[in-house]
C-alpha cells in the first residue's frame, strides 16, 4: 500500500489557490462589456436577471446583451411530493457532497458496509430481501429528483483522497421543451482501503424524465435506476493488538480474517473481488396519468396561448420492474484461470462463524446467491374536492405484485395484491398540511401486512417556523433473509411472527433551532444474534430519541454549527445505540473579495462508548454483541471549503484524532467501527465541484 504523500496534496492545493487568484486577476483586466456578459451567465443560477437594453449617449446602436438569455432558474421535487426545492449551496457541511451521511458509521473506507447511529427500523410492508448494509451508496427511485430548469445545467464533482480513494459524480438536466425535462446522473466510488481485502468499487446511474402535455391533462414520469456495489470483505483484523506494534505501522500488512494474501489489483473503474459481496439491482419505472376537469386558457399574443387546466379526477397507472442479485463469494482457493491453488479459504473461520465445513478436495470456490425479479402494476384514481387546489385530494388504488426468487437450491414464485389510499390537504394559505395514507395486503404471501401513516404540519410564521406531529404503524413480515429458502439462511427457523412497529414523533423547525422527538415501539423484532443465527424478540422494545440542531453566531465571521442526538433503548434490547451523539462544526466563513465564499475550520464528531454492532461479512448483516464496549476518541477534521462563482473546492484533513506518539510520531491511534474493524488514520481529501450553464 503506498504511503500518504502529504507534499503532493499540499502542492496540488497551492496550485488550485494560485489558479483561482490568477483567474480573478485576469477577469479584473477584461473589458467591462465582457464581464457583464459573464455575470449574466453565472448569477442566473440563483435566479433570473432583469431584461435591460441600452444605447450609448452618442446615439450609436450598441445593444446590451439580454442577461435573461444566459440566466437559469432551477428547481426540483421528488416523486409523490408537492414541495419544490432549490439546489443546496451551503459550504460548511461536506457530507452533502460526500457519499456517506455524517450520522453513519462505516467499516473503514468509503463504500464499505455502514449503518446509521440514529436507529431506524425497516418500515416497508410486504417483500424485502433483507440486505441493507450498503443502502447508503444506492441510487433509489424515492431519491430521484425531477427538475425544472430554464437552461441546460451540468454539475461535475470529483473527490480524491489518501490511499487512491476517488469519487466521481455527474449530474445533467435540461428542459427539452418547457413541459418536458430530461436528465441523468452517474456516480463512481472507488476505494482500495488501508487494510487488506477492503477495496470497494460502486457504480450508480439514473436516467429520469417527466413530461406534461401542452393542455396539462396527460403527464408521465420515467426512471431507470441501476446500482452495482462490490466490496471485498476481510472479516476484520485478527487482533487489535497489532495496531500498537511498530512492525505494523503500515496497516496493509496486518493479518485479517478473510481474504488472506489475495492478489491486489486496483482499477478505478473496476475492482476485482476475490472475497466479498457483489450486490446488483435495476429498476424500470413508468407512471402515466390523465386528468379530467375544467379547462381554460389565456391568450398571451397572436401566436401564443397559455393553457390552464383545473383537474377534478385523475386516472393513474404505474408500472415498475425490478431485478436484484445478492452474492457472496470466496475464490481465494482459485487462481485467475479458475484452477485450484494450494491456498484455500479459511475452513476454520467458516466452521466457527457459520457452522459450515468446506471441502478442500472439491471445488475451492465458495458462493451464495439470492436473485429476485418483480413486476408491479398499480392502478389509482385521484379526486380533487377543491378544483383550484391540486394539493388537496383523495386517492384510492390497487397494486398487483409478481415476484420470482432464485436461490442456490430453490425457486419461489408468488403474487400479492394490496390496496392503498391517501388523503392530502395542504391549504391554499399554506398554513396547514395534513397527510393520511395507508396500504393493506389483501392476499398473497404477505397477506395482512399493512402500513398506516398520518402527519399534521402547522406553519406558524416566518420567525416561529413549523411544528409537526407524526404517527406511523407498520405490520410486516420479516425480511426474506430470515426465510429458510434464502441461500443466506443457515438452518434457522422460518416461523417468525410479523413485526409490528409503532412510531410517534414531533418536531419544531424555525430559523433559530430545530428540535425533534421520536418514540419507536417494536414487537416481534427479528434480528441476527451472531454471525449466522437469527432470533426474534418476544417482548416489547422501546426506543426514545431526541435530536436538536442550532447555529450559534459567535462573531461576524465565526459560527458554531451544533447537532446532538440523545437516544435510549432497554438494557436487554438487541438494539444497540450510543446514548449521546454530537457533531460540532466551528467555521470561519463569509464573502471575501466580492466572489470568494469561504468556510474553514474544524469538524468534530463524538458518541459515547457503547457495545457497537459486530458484522457478519458473508451475510452482510450487522448484529448485536455484548462482549466489547468500544470507547473511541472524537473524530476530528480540519477543512477549507470555498466557492468562487460556480466553482467549489474542498481541502480536508480527516482523522486528526489518530495522532499518537507511541512508537514514534504518527497517526496510528485508530478508532473502531466494530470489534476488530479499525477506521483509517490520517486522510487528506481534495475535491472540486463545478456547475455549468449551457
Amino acid at each position: 500500500m503506498p504511503k500518504i504523500n502529504l507534499s503532493q496534496y499540499f502542492y496540488f492545493s497551492v496550485f488550485i489557490l494560485v489558479f483561482i487568484i490568477l483567474a480573478a486577476d485576469v477577469s479584473a483586466q477584461l473589458p467591462r462589456n465582457i464581464l457583464n456578459q459573464a455575470k449574466g451567465r453565472v448569477r442566473g443560477i440563483t435566479g433570473a436577471t432583469k431584461n435591460n437594453s441600452d444605447t450609448s449617449g452618442n446615439g450609436s446602436g450598441f445593444e446590451r446583451r439580454n442577461d435573461l438569455a444566459d440566466s437559469i432558474t432551477i428547481s426540483y421535487r421528488y416523486l409523490d411530493s408537492l414541495k419544490s426545492n432549490r439546489l443546496d449551496s451551503t459550504l460548511n457541511d461536506f457530507n452533502k457532497y460526500f457519499s456517506i451521511p455524517a450520522q453513519y458509521l462505516t467499516l473503514g473506507n468509503n463504500g464499505s458496509a455502514s449503518y446509521p447511529i440514529l436507529f431506524t427500523p425497516q418500515l416497508k410492508a410486504g417483500w424485502d430481501a433483507g440486505f441493507h448494509a450498503y443502502d447508503a451508496y444506492r441510487f433509489t427511485l424515492e431519491g430521484t429528483r425531477f427538475f425544472k430548469t430554464t437552461r441546460p445545467f451540468t454539475q461535475l464533482t470529483y473527490l480524491l483522497a489518501s490511499g487512491k480513494e476517488q469519487m466521481i459524480q455527474v449530474l445533467h438536466t435540461q428542459n427539452i421543451k418547457p413541459n418536458w425535462n430530461f436528465g441523468f446522473n452517474y456516480r463512481l466510488i472507488s476505494a482500495p482501503g488501508f487494510f487488506k481485502t477492503q477495496n470497494t468499487n460502486h457504480n450508480n446511474y439514473r436516467l429520469f424524465t417527466n413530461y406534461q402535455g401542452p393542455k396539462k391533462r396527460y403527464a408521465a414520469y420515467f426512471v431507470l435506476v441501476g446500482n452495482k456495489l462490490t466490496s471485498s470483505e476481510n472479516g476484520g483484523i485478527q487482533s487489535d493488538t497489532f495496531l500498537s506494534q511498530s512492525k505494523y505501522r503500515e496497516r496493509f500488512s496486518i493479518p485479517v480474517n478473510l481474504g488472506g494474501d489475495a492478489e491486489f489489483t486496483f482499477n478505478v473503474f473496476s475492482t476485482k473481488i476475490f472475497t466479498g459481496n457483489i450486490y446488483k439491482d435495476f429498476t424500470f419505472f413508468l407512471r402515466q396519468s390523465y386528468d379530467f376537469g375544467k379547462k381554460d386558457s389565456v391568450i398571451i399574443n397572436d401566436s401564443t396561448t397559455d393553457y390552464l387546466f383545473y383537474p377534478r379526477f385523475r386516472f393513474q397507472h404505474t408500472l415498475t420492474s425490478n431485478s436484484y442479485a445478492y452474492q457472496f463469494k470466496d475464490t481465494l482457493g482459485l487462481d485467475r484461470r479458475g484452477t485450484n491453488k494450494s491456498a484455500v479459504a479459511d475452513s476454520t473461520l467458516f466452521k466457527n462463524w457459520y457452522d459450515t465445513t468446506l471441502n478442500p478436495t472439491g471445488g475451492l470456490a465458495f458462493y451464495m446467491t439470492d436473485k429476485w425479479r418483480s413486476i408491479t402494476n398499480d392502478f389509482s384514481i385521484r379526486q380533487f374536492p377543491d378544483i383550484k387546489n391540486p394539493a388537496q385530494f383523495v386517492e384510492a388504488g390497487i397494486r398487483v405484485e409478481n415476484y420470482t426468487g432464485t436461490f442456490d437450491d430453490n425457486t419461489v414464485n408468488f403474487l400479492n395484491i394490496a390496496v392503498h389510499g391517501e388523503y392530502r390537504n395542504k391549504t391554499r394559505n399554506k398554513k396547514w398540511d395534513a397527510i393520511a395514507k395507508g396500504e393493506f395486503y389483501v392476499t398473497g404471501k404477505y397477506a395482512a401486512d399493512y402500513s398506516a401513516f398520518a402527519s399534521l404540519t402547522r406553519s406558524l410564521s416566518s420567525k416561529l417556523g413549523d411544528v409537526e406531529i407524526l404517527f406511523q404503524n407498520v405490520n410486516r413480515t420479516p425480511s426474506f433473509i430470515y426465510n429458510p429458502l434464502s441461500s443466506f439462511n443457515y438452518k434457522n427457523p422460518g416461523d417468525y411472527k410479523k413485526e409490528n412497529i409503532i412510531i410517534f414523533s414531533a418536531a419544531a423547525k424555525n430559523p433559530f433551532f430545530n428540535l425533534w422527538f421520536r418514540n419507536i415501539s417494536l414487537t416481534n423484532y427479528a434480528f441476527f444474534k451472531n454471525y449466522h443465527q437469527t432470533d426474534q424478540s418476544s417482548g416489547l422494545i422501546n426506543i426514545i430519541q431526541f435530536q436538536g440542531s442550532k447555529t450559534f453566531k459567535i462573531s461576524r465571521h465565526l459560527k458554531l454549527y451544533s447537532d446532538a442526538i440523545v437516544q435510549q433503548a432497554g438494557s436487554t434490547s438487541p438494539v444497540q445505540v450510543p446514548v449521546f451523539y454530537t457533531r460540532q462544526q466551528l467555521a470561519f466563513e463569509g464573502l471575501f473579495f466580492k466572489n470568494l465564499n469561504l468556510s474553514t475550520g474544524l469538524d468534530m464528531r463524538y458518541y459515547t462508548p457503547y457495545k457497537m454492532y459486530n458484522y457478519s461479512p458473508v451475510l452482510g448483516q450487522f448484529f448485536p454483541q455484548d462482549s466489547a464496549t468500544i470507547k473511541n476518541r472524537p473524530d476530528i477534521a480540519a477543512f477549507f471549503h470555498f466557492r468562487i462563482k460556480t466553482f467549489t473546492g474542498f481541502v480536508r484533513l480527516e482523522n486528526l484524532n489518530a495522532m499518537s506518539f507511541d512508537n514514534g510520531f504518527g497517526f496510528t491511534k485508530n478508532n473502531f467501527a466494530a470489534p476488530n474493524y479499525p477506521t483509517p488514520g490520517l486522510m487528506m481529501r481534495v475535491g472540486v465541484q463545478w456547475n455549468f450553464v449551457n
